[in-house]
């Protein structure tokens, strides 16, 4: 089987532009609406919706992963974090501590730009623990070839079903260096297309032990927000 990765055009990607323009013409409306929305609500609704839409994307992202965080220790931690008040609301945990942290430094400082040290330390606020359940894991560092190949697998022990491999351990620098070259450097690529080119880019390469697509989405977040030109 041949791996996405493994094609000799990789990663240049292409797309069919015509196909494209229409659906990308729909989020473009949708995008206008809302930001005209957001710019016309008092500052204190403005805070509110803030903290709702992001609570939401935060505790949606890790029940991808199977993790199951209480929305009111999420919605805890972003606000303190954004200095809203919390009165009534419980402490977060370390767990909900991390990925807000994580999914802010993303949406709040989209203009900064990535580096290698900055998804590191994205992965470390993942894992503070330095464990994956009770698993004990490479945190902020690329995946070591001794954790063996990253691969998706599926059906019973001893007869099972490889659907995806990602690139060999001692690739990773020089696939991660391409990517950040690519993610640093503005083109005439559409913004909202570009975030997804980031997500299905980074997660191909699945750079880390666990994280990849918590990392990954917010990733893509960080562009759309660059996309809104706006923090909220």
């Amino acid at each position: 089987m041949t791996f996405v990765h493994e094609l000799p055009a990789w990663p240049h990607f292409t797309w069919d532009a015509t196909a494209l323009a229409g659906p990308l013409a729909t989020v473009r409306h949708k995008q206008g609406r809302w930001l005209g929305r957001m710019d016309s609500l008092g500052f204190g609704l403005r805070s509110e919706a803030s903290l709702t839409t992001l609570t939401t994307d935060v505790v949606r992202s890790s029940a991808i992963e199977g993790e199951h965080l209480n929305a009111e220790e999420v919605r805890s931690a972003i606000a303190r974090q954004l200095g809203i008040d919390v009165a009534g609301l419980p402490r977060a945990g370390r767990d909900a501590l991390g990925i807000v942290a994580l999914m802010l430094d993303a949406t709040q400082n989209f203009h900064a730009p990535m580096s290698k040290q900055r998804l590191f330390d994205w992965h470390a606020a993942l894992f503070a623990t330095g464990r994956s359940g009770l698993l004990r894991i490479v945190v902020g560092d690329w995946r070591k070839a001794q954790s063996g190949p990253m691969q998706v697998v599926s059906g019973p022990l001893g007869r099972e079903r490889v659907h995806f491999e990602a690139p060999e351990a001692s690739r990773i620098d020089a696939e991660m260096d391409n990517f950040l070259s690519w993610f640093n450097t503005n083109d005439t690529t559409d913004v909202v297309l570009r975030s997804g080119i980031a997500h299905f880019w980074l997660v191909t390469i699945h750079p880390f032990e666990d994280g990849n697509g918590r990392i990954a989405r917010a990733v893509a977040d960080m562009v759309l927000a660059r996309a809104d030109g706006t923090k909220v």
